[in-house]
């Protein structure tokens, strides 16, 4: 491993991709496991690097198979055990259990939070903790707290659990990650860590990462919450993914949540879990982007800018008569934003509509959704009621959702 850095600092590590040696990714850094030892000022011995690989698998990756880090890459022996990564009771997680640790350098009379650690190789060739960064509370609203970098042996609290430890770094790192990949590091977690995790979030944050989780890991995490917390999170989901959360829950408690929720996000779910399940109103997402007959092709571009929809959610705008909110006033039709794209953006979009397909009826069966999507190469399709009221479109990735087997997050978190 004579390529290897002198010291490297683990935050710095997580994301990188793992290289086989005919250069092919296996896999990104996700975690490092090390082992406490029983002297706690001895520096722990790192056993190896969780793993994620094709399919959001997390494996494990012995330290003895890693040939090379570098700022960029890791680079591995390509010998790896696909069996999924189970963290052991004598094995910790360095950004899962050791980040935002609460820790005393005693000589120097400093208290902080670890915000990172760092690894080096020792003479016997084996990988250890050998430094700890921390930072000291923040001295004021502007002013970040002092960062000392200290050997492992000069500080304490790393070595027993912490009842309080904060979360500033972790969720931070969660932050900066897709939600899906967020999802899968809390799956991993701890009980206790995990809830610990999930106080830190945001509501908004929580709501995408939820919307990612197995059914079990979201029941488990909402019944958690305050029930005032838990409603403001739901409102923040999208409508249909809280339904199909919702009707997983007790039904005392679903509907004390659906109570303390505002009534127009509430009443969207209500209507959603009011349809059969399996069918387009069931898995429809009620808040497509709608615009009325006046409306520019100028407007609609500048509509669908908006980073939080999806890429399915872009692809068209559907123009109806007013009230423009589901369910809307008269529908009138959907224009894709691939032909608004060929048009002068002063023109009206009322004159570029697609009227060449009949819309999905809320009781569509999912085979009559995937028929649908497939036969007009589409990505999204309206919904309309009986008497003409635009009430939902149907995505591609809502349908894949529904076509999946139930658990299939639960099973790519394992199984990949």
């Amino acid at each position: 491993m004579s390529s290897a850095p002198v010291r490297v600092f683990v935050a710095r590590l997580v994301g990188l991709p793992i290289f086989d040696p005919q250069g092919d990714q296996v896999g990104k850094v996700r975690d490092l496991v090390v082992t406490l030892r029983s002297d706690a000022s001895s520096q722990p011995r790192v056993l190896g690097l969780v793993t994620e690989v094709l399919g959001r698998r997390r494996i494990f990756v012995p330290m003895t198979r890693v040939t090379a880090i570098e700022s960029d890459h890791v680079s591995s022996t390509g010998l790896i055990n696909l069996r999924r990564f189970e963290q052991r009771s004598t094995e910790t997680l360095v950004i899962g259990q050791m980040l935002d640790r609460q820790v005393s350098i005693p000589s120097s009379g400093v208290t902080g939070l670890v915000y990172d650690v760092a690894m080096e190789q020792a003479r016997n060739r084996d990988w250890v903790l050998s430094r700890v960064a921390v930072r000291e509370p923040s001295k004021g609203l502007r002013r970040r707290g002092q960062s000392h970098v200290v050997e492992w042996r000069d500080v304490v609290g790393l070595a027993r659990r912490s009842p309080t430890q904060g979360t500033t770094h972790l969720v931070q790192a969660l932050n900066e990650m897709r939600p899906a990949d967020a999802a899968h590091m809390i799956h991993d977690l701890p009980t206790e860590r995990r809830h610990q995790v999930v106080a830190g979030l945001n509501d908004e944050r929580l709501a995408d990462v939820l919307e990612e989780l197995p059914e079990d890991d979201q029941v488990e995490i909402l019944e958690h919450l305050e029930k005032e917390r838990a409603a403001d999170v739901l409102e923040e989901m999208s409508p249909e993914d809280a339904a199909d959360l919702i009707a997983d829950l007790p039904a005392e408690t679903a509907a004390v949540l659906l109570d303390l929720m505002e009534p127009e996000e509430a009443e969207d779910v209500r209507r959603l879990m009011s349809y059969e399940e399996n069918t387009a109103g069931a898995m429809m997402t009620p808040e497509p982007v709608i615009l009325g007959p006046d409306a520019t092709i100028a407007d609609a571009l500048a509509h669908v800018r908006k980073p939080e929809l999806t890429p399915a959610l872009a692809s068209a705008v559907y123009i109806c008569r007013p009230p423009l909110e589901t369910p809307t006033g008269r529908f009138l039709g959907v224009a894709h934003i691939q032909r608004l794209l060929r048009e002068p953006p002063s023109t009206l979009v009322a004159g570029a509509l697609d009227n060449t397909m009949d819309p999905l009826k809320p009781a569509s069966t999912i085979d009559d959704v995937a028929i649908h999507l497939a036969t007009y190469n589409l990505v999204a399709a309206p919904v309309v009621d009986p008497v003409g009221h635009l009430i939902g479109v149907v995505t591609v990735d809502d349908l894949v959702d529904h076509m999946l087997p139930e658990n299939w997050r639960d099973r790519a978190v394992h199984h990949g």
